[in-house]
């Protein structure tokens, strides 16, 4: 299957919150991007608010239950209690748990497995009793060792962190060895039996390699960049961009 493309809407909650108005509106924004045939809808509602608020989840699940019943919810953040309360009570297809700290502008890096596996596994298991799919965002250093205890928390899948190979840009020499780790991580994710999803700094550009090292890459969550490009191309046809980088049919 190819794959599925999340629509990030951090980028365009941000933009709105920077007047006190309605406008661009996160709702209309993540309809138009399923119009578009975007898979499902990503976000990362951080304690303070600064992009995502809290008021928007119940509005973009009913846009998703109401109009796009075969789009998944995927939400984002570290798992506070509050952050896990949120999910319990929005219901999301998938949550995402990611090491941040509140402070960091965005996240930047994966779970130490070593040393935060034990905490992670009740927090898992109390997400997947509430019938959620947890993936858990990890380091994609070819680390075989950590893939295997991403598996022993509970979680369904893995997100590579792509950031340092979308900070490649354009040099593709330098983005080759941090190809080989990411592809080396998949497939020891996939070994354990572990879905693969990605995201941070994918582009256009970058994408179809991704996908080509990682054929079997489920989903990946895109929010920066595609924003970027939705000012000059549109969402609509920026989602269907991204969904061809994907090896998407368009």
């Amino acid at each position: 299957m190819p794959t599925k493309l999340s629509v990030n809407l951090n980028a365009i909650a941000m933009l709105r919150n920077r007047r006190d108005l309605p406008w661009p509106s996160v709702e209309n924004i993540g309809r138009i991007a399923l119009e578009a045939s975007a898979s499902g809808l990503t976000v990362h509602p951080r304690p303070d608010q600064r992009h995502i608020r809290f008021s928007d989840l119940p509005v973009l699940r009913a846009l998703i239950d109401d109009e796009f019943p075969q789009a998944e919810f995927n939400i984002e953040g570290y798992p506070s209690e509050d952050f896990l309360q949120l999910c319990e009570k929005t219901q999301p297809e998938q949550v995402t748990l990611v090491p941040d700290d509140p402070s960091q502008a965005t996240s930047d890096h994966g779970f130490d497995f070593r040393a935060s596996g034990e905490m992670l596994k009740p927090i898992v298991a109390r997400l997947k009793r509430g019938g959620m799919r947890v993936s858990l965002f990890a380091d994609g250093d070819g680390d075989v060792e950590a893939v295997k205890l991403a598996k022993e928390t509970g979680a369904d899948r893995i997100e590579l962190y792509t950031g340092p190979y979308g900070g490649c840009f354009n040099d593709e020499e330098r983005a080759q060895p941090i190809l080989r780790d990411l592809g080396a991580t998949a497939d020891a994710a996939r070994d354990e039996g572990l879905e693969v999803n990605a995201g941070h700094d994918l582009t256009v550009a970058n994408l179809p390699a991704l996908v080509r090292r990682i054929p079997y890459l489920a989903e990946v969550s895109i929010g920066h960049g595609l924003t970027a490009d939705a000012l000059e191309y549109g969402m609509a046809e920026t989602v269907r961009r991204f969904r061809r980088a994907c090896g998407q049919d368009v």
